[in-house]
């Protein structure tokens, strides 16, 4: 991705699509990979509006397959250019779509509307609405979410589309009839049509911009190039709107330098307009003071653990004050919080083993879910077990922060996926490499092909470790089902209860 200023004319005469209508002159709504967390909350968003949606994925598992399910949503399990016949009115490309993709093809070939999920989310929901946009490289999801929360507490029903699913509501989206319209500002490309980042299609009011790290090395040639597409996206947010910026990450604070906007910095790190003292720190979440402009605002209980999580709380606390929240509107929205599904979600407990999902695909990001968790339960042994599943997250460029990331942890389990037929194997990280690294800072490590294969000395561990050092955590992290290593888990330790194994000598 080069010359971010110049991708509206550079990528997209590419591809000619048919203009698209007004949203009352669309009926029929079809997504091409409807499953993945923010195609399906699209999807939920167009039915709840009511037009009729349907579409097809290959990698169909829950918690979106799911949701499709309970909501009616017809899917394709597997593509087909039959699905496109009859046509829809309006095709949705998911970007993971390349220009040969089968459905992708047809709808190009036949003339088809298309849009990405960018171009339709601010053409159909966000349209002349008051756009909060939430960008960064870590915590988007969980900030998104929680403003949207706050500001639903405060009775101002803002539309939203999160990539993640609250556990307040079981929901990732909604049209809302309040003037918000809440969006995570996700630097990805839109579409193999449209290689823009998708939040330059958000048009944001205001935004925040929680971190700045190098990410998404699939599309993005340098940190330079990464860079760039935030300086691009601060540039839009307009002179009245506010640009609340992480005072913590002087890669963030530096975008001051890059808008038209009123800029805000948040953090813990000295100099922060909005920030947290005297926090106190349970199993529960964390009590702090906010401070705002060096004044004692308000006493706020955040049920999250970790400093990464109190950090997107006063992202949260930023935003809504400059709507004109009062903080006491924003401690009853955020102490009534309930977090997201796959971010330090507890899924059960068997044989003294809590079994918990995460997330985390980056570095930073398994660092600091791991720090988290060891906040949230320091009794228990802690014991990681990350999937680097996505086509950015195994790259080589990340082989040493992930040596680096599981310090933490007492052990680590590693599920090595296959290479994809067009992989260049010397891309990406090599595993017995990051083992290696591991072991030699005192991490016992191993790498196991599949989940499969990971299930049986996963167990040995707990069952040893059990013997010596009582309750433990399982942190589970991967960004897709794992092969529902979760719940396959649990089941192996259940049995166990019922059928003690012998001690492991």
């Amino acid at each position: 991705m080069k010359n971010i200023a110049d991708l509206p004319d550079a990528h997209l005469r590419i591809f000619e699509r048919p203009p698209v209508p007004a949203p009352d002159a669309i009926e029929d709504v079809y997504l091409i990979g409807i499953c993945g967390t923010g195609m399906g909350s699209l999807a939920g968003l167009f039915q709840q509006a009511g037009y009729r949606v349907r579409g097809a994925d290959a990698g169909v598992y829950p918690p979106m397959s799911t949701r499709l399910a309970e909501l009616g949503i017809p899917v394709h399990h597997g593509y087909d250019a039959a699905h496109l016949d009859p046509a829809p009115d309006l095709v949705v490309v998911g970007n993971a779509c390349t220009p040969q993709h089968v459905e992708a093809t047809y709808a190009r070939e036949h003339g088809l509307v298309q849009q990405s999920l960018p171009e339709a989310l601010a053409h159909f929901f966000i349209r002349d609405r008051r756009s909060l946009v939430v960008a960064g490289t870590h915590g988007k999801t969980t900030t998104t979410s929680l403003l949207v929360h706050v500001l639903r507490t405060a009775g101002l029903d803002p539309g939203f589309l999160v990539g993640g699913i609250m556990r307040n509501g079981n929901d990732s989206y909604a049209v809302g009839s309040g003037p918000y319209f809440v969006v995570e500002g996700d630097e990805y490309d839109s579409a193999y049509f449209d290689k823009r980042p998708k939040f330059m299609h958000y048009r944001p009011t205001s935004a925040v911009v929680t971190s700045m790290e190098f990410d998404h090395a699939d599309i993005y040639a340098s940190w330079e190039d990464y860079r760039d597409a935030f300086r691009a996206f601060v540039a839009l947010v307009p002179p009245h709107g506010l640009l609340a910026l992480c005072n913590d990450d002087p890669e963030v604070t530096a975008l001051a330098d890059h808008t038209p906007a009123r800029v805000r910095r948040y953090g813990l790190a000295p100099g922060a307009d909005v920030t947290a003292r005297d926090v106190r720190r349970t199993e529960a979440g964390q009590h702090f003071t906010l401070v705002v402009d060096a004044t004692a605002a308000g006493e706020l209980f955040l049920p999250l653990s970790g400093r990464h999580n109190l950090l997107n709380a006063l992202a949260v606390c930023t935003l809504a004050l400059d709507e004109g929240l009062s903080p006491d509107r924003i401690a009853a929205g955020m102490a009534s919080f309930r977090g997201i599904k796959r971010r330090l979600e507890v899924r059960g407990e068997a044989a003294g083993v809590l079994v918990v999902d995460d997330f985390a695909h980056h570095p930073t990001a398994v660092r600091e879910t791991i720090r988290a968790a060891r906040e949230r339960w320091p009794a228990r042994r802690l014991v990681a077990v990350f999937e680097p599943r996505s086509n950015s997250s195994r790259r080589k460029v990340f082989e040493q922060g992930y040596t680096e990331a599981f310090d933490d942890a007492d052990a680590v389990f590693f599920s090595t996926p296959p290479f994809r037929h067009n992989d260049r194997p010397e891309d990406f990280m090599d595993m017995d490499v990051l083992v290696a690294g591991l072991q030699r800072r005192g991490v016992p490590a191993g790498a196991f092909p599949n989940a499969g294969a990971l299930l049986p000395p996963l167990l040995d561990q707990l069952q040893a470790g059990a013997a010596r050092t009582g309750p433990t955590v399982v942190l589970i992290m991967s960004n897709g089902s794992f092969d529902n290593l979760h719940e396959r888990l649990l089941t192996a330790l259940a049995d166990r209860e019922t059928a003690p194994l012998k001690p492991s000598s």
